[in-house]
């Protein structure tokens, strides 16, 4: 499945952004789909992530600030973001696996190319 990313831009602090993952592939529906992120000089890590059923895993510096989704239908996953903070800022990328819910980076196959979310304070 190949991935690409958009919806990334410039907020401020308290705002919210909602990105998008399009996937190509008549297996999307399979593949746990997720949201990862890198911000300068440091490690890329996981954000969120959603199976095939719907059920859904953030991470703690998110949970209850963001929401992933996916519609099956349409190939798409989604990242909504409310209450944005300075230390939001980084790189967004989309990934796909084949297997569960995980947070372990290398469990993904698939990457999208990646969307800048800059949030100014």
């Amino acid at each position: 499945v190949q991935l690409q990313a958009s919806g990334g831009g410039l907020v401020q602090a308290g705002g919210s952004l909602r990105l998008s993952c399009a996937a190509s592939g008549r297996t999307f529906s399979v593949y746990t789909m997720a949201w990862f992120r890198q911000a300068p000089g440091k490690e890329r890590e996981f954000v969120a992530a959603i199976d095939w059923r719907g059920r859904t895993y953030h991470a703690d510096s998110v949970k209850g600030r963001f929401t992933i989704s996916r519609d099956n239908a349409n190939n798409t996953v989604d990242l909504q973001m409310n209450s944005l903070k300075p230390e939001d800022t980084a790189v967004y990328y989309c990934a796909a696996n084949r297997g569960g819910v995980t947070v372990v980076r290398r469990a993904y196959e698939n990457w999208g190319q990646g969307t800048q979310v800059t949030v100014s304070s």
